[in-house]
């Protein structure tokens, strides 16, 4: 398979400072959610090998090759080497692969937009609980050095994970520069008690062999049922594709095969040894790797790289509902830019605190990071089966390769996701069954809004007069007075007059002078080129038609668009009066909608924040006015 080249570049050279700065960047960014995986996927693998029956001796080397093999086959074969090679202009993530595979669908479109929406779904349920079973796990290292603290676990573990959505608004450049280093400190950590340990029990090294993995498999269902916790290790991968237009395929690349790949290796080694030497470490293996003197020290690092990996998460989680919002997946809702320079870093309250809520409740509802292991892993899973889906519909589609060639590679990787979602199944009943109710919801809501929009659009525009015959009418006696001054009015559709138009013509009876004619398209890239996003139509009697197109990674920042081009347009837009118009949902006597559907897509509309306040457009220029509209 072959893609595009990705649209962040980073110089040839290792060892520029430029380049340097990024591979630092990406370590601390993007690597966060699976370098903390160690702190618990072996021990609940483990585990649940030995509920099943497994040998302990056996059940050591079976789940160490498992999830070596696991992290070479999910991570490195199919992400690093195939997946991220899918690009959309350099942007990856769940959305930026969707709006490459849609256009590719044909037939199949109609049901490739819910199953790529759903993949998108699931992604929420993973940013709930990847805080909560991140940081508890850290936090429940202090009572390993001390069990008298064990009371305050759960304490800490909320005022930590508060204080970390606390800060969100400030953005994560303020703390970001500490997330390199802190993280290259970590994976250091991680590959030096994991040499320290294989050297003292050199035969864990037999667990490379990949026999053992599937001799675990094979034999007595054990391994099959750990399956399921060793997936545990491997999430956060889907993470290296996302936050691929942050900082470009080769930094992502080197990190991963350089430095974070080796160390988690030798500590998944060196845990495995741990336990072969002294099978009472297995019940907290990771912690165990440290001598006495450095366990506190190791869990106050412990504690960083999760938090770490949980700012990722949620930094992730605004960034895919800004993209959603562009696509017009979700009602617009508000997005703060919280730096100048990066403009992928971005706050949404909204989401932010429901996040906070969830997170909070998931730690005090299941009390420990080995109860929440039974609710993690099924939602990446089945995100990573979709993007599987996804990414060989783009090969076969986009880049043509011949189904020949996609086929037995779609196919090994189909299996290996079916198998990883089988064997999470089991985890449904025990917490498993939240990130899929989470999912669930997110996607109604999707489709419901999406639906809901088209219906509402379509109803809106049934009897409004076309633009062509209204432009005839205006030299005419019976044509409306004109008045000084400049109009503009936004609209989505070129053939008809926009509805606050002909609001505006009924109630005041006049029209401006000079009537520009705005629509903001968001378009399935992420970044749109500034020499293309701006196109100005002369139109007839004062009329001119405006165009403004945005990335779905971009904010769109209308009146500062339009204030670079004030010379093409003649005149100060933040000077000219602003005519929005505001649909208001309404039951119909034949609605086409069912009507629980009809309420919550009511319910959407009625929260979304305003197109004043999200395309940035002075409150004291805009005059709204508003129309029912039978669904």
């Amino acid at each position: 398979m072959s893609g595009s080249t990705a649209a962040v570049s980073t110089p040839a050279v290792a060892g520029h400072p430029a380049q340097r700065a990024m591979l630092l960047g990406a370590l601390g960014v993007v690597f966060g959610d699976i370098g903390t995986s160690p702190i618990y996927a072996f021990r609940e693998s483990l585990r649940t090998a030995a509920e099943h029956g497994m040998a302990a001796d056996q059940a050591v080397l079976g789940v160490v090759s498992l999830i070596l093999w696991a992290v070479i086959l999910v991570v490195a074969v199919k992400y690093v080497v195939f997946v991220m090679r899918a690009d959309n202009d350099g942007e990856g993530g769940t959305m930026a692969l969707l709006s490459l595979a849609l256009p590719e669908a044909g037939r199949l479109k109609p049901w490739l937009l819910p199953v790529g929406l759903a993949g998108a779904s699931l992604f929420f349920g993973d940013a709930m609980i990847t805080p909560a079973i991140s940081v508890l796990s850290a936090v429940e290292g202090a009572a390993v050095a001390e069990p008298f603290l064990q009371p305050y676990v759960i304490p800490a573990a909320l005022v930590v994970l508060a204080g970390l959505f606390l800060i969100q608004s400030r953005g994560s450049g303020h703390v970001g520069g500490l997330f390199g280093p802190v993280m290259a400190a970590w994976f250091a950590v991680l590959a030096l008690v994991g040499i320290w340990h294989v050297l003292g029990r050199p035969g864990i090294l037999a667990a490379i062999d990949p026999r053992h993995a599937l001799h675990a498999i094979t034999e007595g269902g054990g391994g099959f049922a750990a399956l399921g916790s060793v997936f545990l290790a491997v999430t956060g991968g889907e993470a290296l594709y996302a936050d691929m237009g942050h900082f470009g395929r080769q930094a992502i690349r080197l990190d991963w095969f350089a430095v974070v790949l080796p160390a988690l290796v030798l500590n998944y080694l060196g845990q495995g040894a741990l336990v072969l030497a002294d099978s009472a470490a297995a019940a907290d293996p990771f912690f165990h790797l440290f001598p006495d003197g450095l366990l506190l020290p190791a869990v106050a690092l412990a504690t960083c790289a999760t938090v770490i990996a949980s700012q990722a998460v949620i930094s992730g989680a605004f960034a895919l509902v800004q993209q959603a919002i562009q696509l017009g997946a979700l009602p617009r809702l508000e997005v703060r830019q919280t730096s100048e320079e990066a403009a992928g870093q971005v706050y949404v309250p909204q989401i932010n605190w429901l996040i906070c809520v969830a997170v909070l409740a998931l730690v005090l509802g299941f009390r420990s990071s080995e109860a929440l292991a039974n609710a993690y892993g099924i939602a990446v899973a089945g995100d990573m089966l979709v993007t599987t889906i996804l990414v060989s519909l783009v090969a076969h589609g986009r880049w043509g390769l011949p189904l020949a060639a996609v086929l037995p590679v779609a196919g090994a990787f189909l299996a290996l996701d079916i198998g990883f979602v089988a064997a999470n199944a089991h985890k449904i009943p025990g917490g498993g069954w939240f990130p899929l109710v989470v999912a669930a919801v997110v996607l109604t809501l999707v489709l419901i809004w999406i639906r809901g929009r088209a219906l509402l659009l379509e109803r809106r525009d049934e009897d409004a007069a076309k633009l062509s015959a209204f432009l005839a009418k205006l030299d005419t006696p019976e044509g409306p007075h004109r008045v000084p001054g400049t109009a503009i009015y936004l609209t989505t559709r070129r053939e008809v007059v926009p509805a606050a138009l002909s609001l505006n013509l009924k109630h005041n009876g006049v029209l401006h002078e000079h009537v520009v004619l705005l629509t903001v398209q968001g378009e399935r890239v992420p970044r749109v080129p500034e020499a293309e996003r701006f196109s100005i139509e002369p139109m007839a009697d004062g009329f001119r038609r405006v165009l403004l197109r945005f990335g779905f990674a971009e904010q769109p920042c209308v009146m500062h668009a339009l204030g670079e081009r004030q010379e093409a347009l003649g005149f100060d837009p933040a000077a000219a009066s602003w005519f929005l118009g505001r649909e208001v949902p309404v039951p119909s006597m034949q609605p086409d909608m069912p009507l629980w559907q009809e309420k919550l897509f009511a319910f959407l509309a009625r929260n979304a924040v305003g197109a004043t306040d999200y395309f940035g457009i002075p409150t004291a220029r805009v005059v709204e006015l508003g129309t029912r509209v039978e669904m």
